[in-house]
């Protein structure tokens, strides 16, 4: 047979559990036609490469990423970051900048919570230093904000507005009048108002930057996790992305999704669902994945927990429970959609788990809908095993496993959780070993220099729970010590398969892509270093040297 690619004489990591290792292949019209030993090359016709021993491996799978919603970001001006010490400096920081840029529409700031000292920060505060303009203020992680009466009036949001998920999206009140303060989806809302005048030219050129970098990393394929209170823009994105992808530009598979962050708007997102279905159905972009925002964050305890937060004795809340969750799978089911959530929490997870039982008793075999659970911070023992036993992926984001807020994150979780449960958290080698299956992710909505969106990153800290001065990570990621516990740590072998087959399985795209097998898409990296046996300190330095995406050379 007449090959367009046969490569011999390389150390190939298959991710194929049939022939997981390999020392040759052969490459025909964008596929794999031969996947062996040198022995087999006879029976193909064509120029033969010698790798000289280089590792092989498959293209990456990143099971969860923010591609739509890093737009957004990559145009709004994230604001000046607060350096204060209590709450009266922080208000002084503002004050001082408002006072040096008059006229400006929206002043913008970041602020770290933890600098109030407990401290109420409250839209009198700010309408003090500021009466005439909008001012908003991001907390650090990301998932509440603080405004002033501006920007309230602007969005109708008063004493009465009620709260999207009480203890979970709600406005901070005080003696029952909004202060504003919001948390998750309720000041989302408040903070994105704006990303839709970001304009065609400007979404294109992002995206150029971020097929770039994939490429180069070595990314084949993404799950796009939804844009939560950015649906306009969230939609326009795709519409820049199919044209792309009918110009032949976009070579990175997206499988995207919609979210909810409201459970009032559950019947709605499903039929967005259906609609981006049949809109978006492209090579490059297919969309069948019902997104929702089960929980939020443990900093700000709106994480959903079976046993309390430490410190406040509150548990969070969920945005659908198990009876919610059984009834949408029931109808995800029927128009053949699948179910991804945001579950930070122990009891988020569970929720999706219970009512993932709840489904499959009522339809039994003919239950067909991919569930998973993102991020899994916190789990409880009881529900371990039922990922595997309830075919439930379980996505974690393992650059974070080093506990990721810099310093010493240890603490952080203790004075949350306790220190038995800040002792337990990212579980994925105890839940590797159940059977599940278990896939990794970026999970980043910024794009800047994508330092965070690196899987090698995601590869060394899941191997080491340790950023430190030999990672290349941004400078606020470092932390001092290893995050416990060092029996969660995992193997290259499965930092790899987690990257790729069973990414492709969480993708309903392993027939075709996520490992090294004939009659499955070319689509493979290769390596001056032999990732199987380099060091895990400082592995996030790898690059591919050549990457193929369907048997064409990409970089």
């Amino acid at each position: 047979m007449k090959a367009d690619k046969i490569i011999k004489n390389a150390k190939i990591f298959t991710a194929d559990n049939a022939n997981p290792q390999a020392t040759a292949l052969v490459v025909k019209d964008g596929k794999f036609v031969y996947v062996g030993d040198e022995s087999g090359l006879s029976a193909y016709e064509g120029e033969v490469t010698d790798m000289g021993g280089r590792f092989i491996m498959p293209a990456i799978i990143d099971s969860h990423v923010h591609v739509t919603t890093g737009i957004g970001f990559e145009y709004m001006d994230m604001g000046e970051y607060i350096i204060c010490s209590s709450k009266k400096e922080a208000l002084d920081f503002m004050a001082d900048h408002v006072k040096n840029n008059p006229g400006v529409k929206r002043y913008r700031f970041i602020l770290e919570r933890k600098h109030l000292k407990g401290e109420l920060l409250v839209k009198e505060d700010l309408d003090a230093i500021c009466p005439d303009a909008e001012l908003l203020i991001l907390e650090g992680e990301g998932h509440s904000v603080w405004v002033n009466s501006r920007i309230l009036d602007k969005h109708g949001i008063t004493d009465a507005t009620p709260d999207p998920v009480p203890e979970l999206s709600y406005y901070v009140r005080k003696d029952g009048h909004v202060t504003g303060n919001a948390f998750e989806s309720a000041g989302w809302s408040l903070l994105l108002d704006e990303v839709n005048s970001v304009t065609d030219e400007q979404i294109d050129a992002a995206l150029a930057r971020w097929v770039d970098y994939s490429v180069n990393a070595g990314v084949v394929a993404v799950f796009d996790a939804g844009y939560p209170e950015g649906e306009q823009l969230h939609e326009r994105v795709y519409e820049r992305l199919c044209k792309m992808d009918k110009e032949g530009r976009l070579p990175v598979y997206i499988d995207g999704s919609y979210a909810l962050t409201n459970p009032v708007k559950t019947q709605q997102v499903i039929e967005h669902v259906k609609r981006f279905k049949q809109k978006f159905n492209t090579d490059h972009l297919q969309v069948h994945t019902f997104k929702v925002f089960m929980d939020g964050t443990l900093r700000i305890e709106t994480a959903a927990l079976v046993t309390p937060y430490v410190d406040t004795n509150r548990k969070g809340a969920t945005t659908l429970d198990r009876e919610q969750v059984a009834e949408v799978l029931k109808k995800l089911n029927e128009a053949g959609l699948d179910f991804h959530a945001h579950t930070v929490g122990e009891q988020a997870s569970r929720t999706v788990l219970d009512g993932v039982e709840k489904a499959k008793q009522e339809l039994g075999d003919n239950f067909r809908v991919k569930v998973t659970c993102a991020h899994l911070e916190i789990q409880d023992d009881a529900d371990l095993d039922r990922f595997a036993r309830l075919g439930v992926h379980a996505n974690y984001t393992p650059w974070w496993h080093s506990g990721c807020t810099g310093g010493n994150p240890y603490e952080l979780w203790c004075s949350l959780l306790g220190e038995e449960r800040a002792n337990k958290m990212y579980r994925c080698k105890t839940l590797w070993d159940t059977g599940a299956n278990v896939t990794w992710s970026s999970d980043n909505i910024v794009y800047g220099d994508f330092t965070s969106w690196s899987p090698y990153l995601g590869m060394e800290v899941g191997m080491t729970r340790y950023i430190n001065r030999h990672t290349k990570a941004t400078e606020v990621s470092l932390v001092n010590a290893e995050f416990p516990s060092p029996a969660e740590k995992m193997s290259i072998g499965e930092m790899l398969l987690g990257y790729t087959i069973n990414g492709a399985r969480q993708l309903g795209i392993e027939t075709t892509k996520g490992s090294i097998a004939a009659g499955k898409d070319a689509d493979f990296l290769v390596f001056d270093t032999d990732l199987l046996t380099a060091e895990h300190t400082g592995f996030s330095h790898n690059r591919p040297k050549e990457v193929y995406f369907r048997g064409k050379k990409m970089n």
